[in-house]
């Protein structure tokens, strides 16, 4: 009977059996679960994130923009330049980062600090590229290329660097290229920069760089050591498609400047240490030739000769006196002086104050109160054709007594003055045309006769740029158009076709009566062909053209790291002159401003005769090479 009687010994393996039993199953359905999960619910993300490890994006530079003048010469391109490149988490920093060191011929201490700028990499981003070395030459691009597959993780990758052909002409207006800084790089980095991109800093680079820039490409390549023979596979397998998408190459941008007449510009102002020149298209407003002096070389300030020539060569330009960082086309503002005679003649007609044929006598000056203004001489009885003729400054005192100063800041602005252009190329000084309330704020309340004779003249608060002064004598000449200045004719594709064109726009049509308007002109005409005129001894035989000189007195002031004997310099009035040309059918307007130049008759007015001299030379070889050809086209072959 005992044989039949169950043992204690199995029950307790039975019940231990189906706890294992019970076991597996539930890790059989942990492991399946896991699976599934694993496999379908987040199979997409996982296989996502293999791709990524085994697929790397390269980038490929995009082209940037040409930038020419108007009859189709290269003022801004590209050339072709190398970047090494190095991807941290390929690169073995023990085997190949010497080799690379050696090969790129680096000293100690740079080598020493990329490294370190290779090792510092954040974990999250050692799968990108980063930029090792800009611009490297041909002899190390040489060596690099011929052991290129020994330095995994190091990549040679083409980049177009900007060339400025013309150098240092017209530099401000043209701008020039700066390194995307961490600074700005957080609100660029949407819009498509990188660090170690460049981007316009200044006149037209920086003006039109959404349409210069262009949009980078890349490719994908599968890492890691593949066989070849596997290759094949692995990257119909995980590159899928698109495989490349090409770089998007910037817009060509074409403008309104004639690069020859700007050479004429800088010829005309050789001998004078600071100014600038404008000039303008009196049917259009458009710019034709603008100078600043002194100016730069585009080309070191954009990197092309590397970081440290970038430095030095701000350095130097930031300390020197005249300034040539500064466009003074537009981006400062001086005291008019006898250039803004004109409009104080029309504001006086327009509310006839004066009549043309009144006379003033000068005698040398003029008496208001206690003080005694002076004039440039002793002029005796002068009327409003031979007081603008002759610059006498009495005439303009004795308007200056009897008009609001009101009224001539009106016309002025009515001009253009004191009113930003609109070009939007570079920091535009406003300028000013102070009003009796502008003066009372700045002088507790008091307000003088006195002012109002300054402004008469040109001069006291007064001032005006370059950019501006030019506009309102294109709208003397063009008989009262204000014309919104342009410098950019058409945006192209690089194949030539025409994306957009920018017809001429007016700003406003002046309130001048056209009588009145006829005299100021007549009396501009005649400051350079009469015999008593401030320009006549100056003027070039066969040069047509109207204007007027100026000369306007500056604060004496000691610039900052000036050499004592040269402060005299800086203490020395501007010399200007503003004028049209030709004198009937006007078709420029050009404006000379001669810093620190002394008068305005004898410095600016032959500055101004030789541009337009060099223009005229260059429409008369324009208008006979068009000739030809056409005279080619219809004697040709049938």
């Amino acid at each position: 009977m005992s044989v039949l009687v169950q043992r204690s010994d199995v029950g307790e393996f039975r019940r231990r059996y189906r706890w294992m039993v019970l076991f597996a199953i539930a890790t059989f359905l942990i492991l399946g679960g896991k699976l599934v999960q694993l496999q379908l619910v987040e199979g997409e993300l996982h296989e996502s994130q293999a791709r990524r490890n085994i697929i790397r994006k390269i980038n490929l530079a995009t082209t940037r923009g040409v930038i020419r003048d108007a009859h189709g010469k290269v003022l801004a391109a590209n050339r072709p330049s190398y970047n090494v490149y190095i991807a941290p988490e390929v690169i073995d920093m023990e085997q190949t980062w010497p080799r690379v060191a050696q090969l790129m011929d680096l000293g100690e201490v740079e080598a020493t600090i990329l490294e370190k700028k290779i090792r510092d990499v954040p974990l999250s981003r050692r799968s990108q590229q980063i930029l090792l070395k800009v611009d490297v030459d041909r002899d190390v691009l040489a060596k690099l290329k011929t052991h290129e597959a020994e330095l995994r993780g190091v990549e040679i990758g083409p980049v177009p660097v900007r060339y400025y052909p013309y150098g240092d002409l017209a530099a401000q207006m043209i701008g020039y290229m700066r390194e995307v800084d961490q600074e700005t790089l957080s609100t660029l980095r949407n819009r498509g920069y990188r660090s170690g991109d460049r981007l316009g800093a200044i006149g037209v680079e920086r003006r039109w760089e959404s349409y210069l820039k262009g949009q980078r490409g890349w490719r994908k390549i599968v890492r890691g050591a593949i066989k070849r023979r596997n290759l094949a596979e692995f990257e119909d397998r995980y590159l899928g498609d698109p495989r490349k998408l090409e770089p998007i190459p910037g817009r060509d941008i074409s403008l309104t400047i004639d690069i020859e007449l700007v050479k004429s510009l800088e010829r005309a102002m050789r001998g004078h240490l600071a100014g600038a020149v404008v000039v303008v298209d009196v049917r259009t407003g458009r710019l034709l030739a603008a100078l600043s002096k002194p100016s730069f070389n585009p080309n070191v300030v954009s990197g092309g000769s590397g970081k440290r020539a970038v430095v030095d060569a701000f350095r130097r330009l930031y300390n020197d006196p005249l300034k040539p960082t500064l466009d003074k086309t537009m981006s400062a503002a001086y005291p008019p002086g006898s250039t803004y005679k004109p409009f104080s003649a029309l504001a006086g007609l327009e509310k006839r104050l004066i009549h043309p044929q009144s006379q003033v006598d000068c005698r040398g000056g003029y008496q208001l109160g206690k003080r005694y203004f002076r004039c440039t001489g002793v002029h005796r009885h002068v009327n409003l054709h031979e007081a603008i003729v002759q610059s006498c400054n009495t005439y303009f005192y004795a308007l200056g007594e009897s008009i609001e100063i009101d009224l001539l800041a009106k016309v002025g602005m009515d001009f253009g003055f004191a009113v930003k252009t609109g070009l939007g190329l570079n920091p535009e000084a406003r300028g000013r045309m102070p009003t009796r309330g502008w003066y009372t704020k700045r002088h507790k309340g008091r307000f003088v006769r006195g002012f109002t004779l300054n402004a008469a003249i040109g001069q006291g608060a007064s001032t005006v740029n370059v950019l501006q002064l030019a506009l309102a004598y294109a709208a003397l000449a063009n008989g009262g158009t204000l014309y919104q200045p342009q410098v950019v004719r058409s945006i192209e594709t690089s194949d030539g076709t025409i994306v957009q064109e920018f017809p001429p726009r007016v700003r406003r049509l002046v309130s001048a009566h056209r009588e009145d308007l006829g005299r100021v002109k007549d009396a501009l005409v005649g400051v350079v062909n009469e015999r008593t005129g401030t320009a006549y001894q100056e003027r070039f035989e066969g040069i047509d053209m109207a204007g007027k000189t100026g000369t306007a007195q500056v604060t004496h002031v000691t610039p900052r790291g000036v050499d004592p004997d040269k402060i005299w310099y800086f203490n020395r009035d501007h010399a200007w002159f503003a004028g049209y040309a030709p004198s009937v059918s006007p078709e420029i307007a050009i404006v000379t401003l001669i810093e620190h130049g002394g008068a305005g008759g004898k410095n600016a007015v032959p500055v101004t005769m030789r541009v337009v001299r060099d223009w005229l030379k260059l429409k008369a070889k324009r208008l006979a090479t068009r000739a030809a050809a056409r005279n080619a086209r219809e004697s040709g072959p049938l």
